[in-house]
């Protein structure tokens, strides 16, 4: 299916949705997840308020959705995909977009604007320069080492602190940060990284600056939650077919959405409420239930998929052996160590969940939820797998998660992981797979990655019983297949099982 060159070009007559009067909002992360989430939020509560809290998008490095959306007066469609059809929607809650790479002191002049009163990001894990092991800002980075020396500032955590400096210079309004990426209690997070590199500016450089943090600048904790796969050529032209009009960059999402925000903002906030945000004192209830149980779930879905030639997760989770795999890892492995919140009813939110991973419609391809796993299962596994290792219990489907992994992204040498396993990125891909080329097995491999690199964290590194079994299990992919790996941990996981009670649920 192609475009016709007759159709005209998105623009803002194509939308009924408000003008916001001014921008009141920059968000560091221009990626479709942004634009099919907080965006939607954010257009909903200027639909229904009104108001200055335009959005201004900030891309990292490319131009091609800047380029895009500034050809279509800032628009582009969510195109929101079910089995019962197709719904399209126009945000429109844009007021400009520019790349950081291309004018970083840009984004530190914009930081300093009383004009902007909430600063939201979706950077990714690894947006944020930290070092995993210690959780503190990585000082051995060296874009890090660079913005601390006042280079133009090109990590996100240096253009936070050195935009607050400036505002903070400057005797600004207050302005709150708030992160929107899967990190645990990643509002803290966010503080404690700023704070930290503005600590190690030379001369006590930014001792005012911690200072204004400290009476003028907040870092509430959100949980956001909305499949968004990639945008492909045929969803473009889907669209504009629709449409009658020309979207480059339109957004697929599936129909459930959730956001859970802190309400802790020291320049005010947009009515988010009005799309349906949940502001509620319990973000670290709701990022356990998200991040353990969706997407602990989902990656293992995306690496058992991977292996069985499934292109997507749906394709995976329609596999008998796959969805047992799956109900066993939520419910025996993953929903012992959450903390459900309150009036969340964890059988309704496990039913959402089946039924948004067999969205056969939306097409979320494993390799994509499968890439940079290096970074997403460290948010996702140690903890439930040291409580479940501490309660003598061997959690057999996360073993089988990381053994996943490690097949698709480093297989040993003569395992042919598939081309969807090929196809998955990740920064420590280049490392393990030199690894992975060395290993005298399974048990050799997985000893470098957990133990001695400590992939997972220092606690999950001493666990040589969890290490085992992870090699064990690679061996078993590569010489039996994955089916033969499922069936040993999906009967083991049920030989091993314990009634779990709706008290030790919450």
């Amino acid at each position: 299916m192609t475009i016709s060159d007759d159709l005209p070009r998105l623009g803002r007559s194509a939308s009924d949705a408000p003008a916001p009067s001014g921008a009141g909002i920059l968000h560091l992360g221009l990626g479709s997840f942004h634009r099919a989430h907080q965006a939607v939020y954010t257009a909903a509560a200027l639909e229904r308020d009104g108001g200055d809290w335009g959005i201004v998008g900030v891309a990292s490095r490319s131009r091609s959705v800047v380029d895009a959306m500034h050809a279509q007066d800032l628009r582009y469609t969510v195109a929101t995909i079910s089995p019962n059809g197709t719904r399209l929607s126009i945000p429109g809650a844009h007021t400009d977009a520019y790349v950081a790479a291309d004018d970083p002191q840009r984004v530190v002049r914009h930081l300093a604007d009383d004009g902007i009163r909430v600063v939201t990001l979706t950077v990714t894990e690894n947006g944020y320069s930290y070092a995993p092991a210690s959780q503190r800002l990585d000082l051995d980075d060296p874009l890090v080492r660079a913005d601390l020396a006042g280079e133009a500032p090109r990590t996100t955590i240096g253009q936070l602190a050195r935009g607050l400096q400036l505002r903070a210079s400057r005797g600004g309004a207050p302005v709150s940060v708030l992160s929107c990426d899967n990190l645990a209690a990643n509002g803290s997070h966010t503080e404690k990284l700023v704070r930290e590199f503005l600590a190690g500016l030379p001369s006590g450089e930014g001792a005012e600056a911690l200072a204004f943090l400290d009476a003028s600048v907040s870092f509430p904790s959100s949980m956001v939650d909305r499949i968004v796969p990639a945008t492909t050529d045929r969803l473009r032209a889907e669209v504009s077919a629709l449409l009658g009009a020309i979207d480059e960059v339109p957004v697929p999402a599936e129909p459930f959405t959730m956001w859970a925000i802190e309400d802790r903002f020291a320049g005010g906030r947009p009515a988010w409420e009005a799309g349906g945000a949940v502001f509620t004192d319990e973000v670290g209830r709701y990022e356990q239930l998200k991040v353990r149980l969706l997407n602990g779930t989902h990656s293992l879905i995306a690496y058992l998929g991977a292996l069985r030639a499934a292109a997507t997760i749906p394709d995976a989770i329609a596999t008998g052996g796959i969805e047992a795999a799956a109900r066993a890892v939520l419910r025996g492995e993953y929903e012992p160590s959450v903390q459900v919140p309150s009036g969340v009813d964890v059988r309704e939110y496990e039913r959402q969940l089946f039924e948004r991973w067999s969205n056969s419609a939306l097409g979320h391809r494993t390799s994509q939820v499968g890439s940079d796993g290096s970074v997403k299962l460290r948010q996702r596994i140690p903890e439930p797998a040291l409580l479940a290792l501490a309660s003598g219990r061997m959690p057999h489907l996360i073993a089988l998660t990381v053994a996943g992994y490690l097949s698709c992204i480093a297989p040993l040498p003569g395992f042919d992981a598939g081309p969807h396993a090929e196809a998955m990125t990740d920064a420590a891909q280049q490392r393990l797979a030199e690894l992975a080329a060395t290993a005298r097995g399974g048990r050799d491999l997985a000893a470098r990655v957990i133990g001695e690199r400590q992939l997972f964290g220092e606690q999950l590194a001493a666990e040589t019983a969890f290490v085992d079994r992870v090699g064990d299990l690679v061996d078993t992919i590569a010489r039996h297949g994955v089916d033969a790996a499922i069936d040993e941990c999906v009967g083991a996981a049920a030989g091993a099982a314990r009634p779990t009670t709706e008290t030790e649920l919450r």
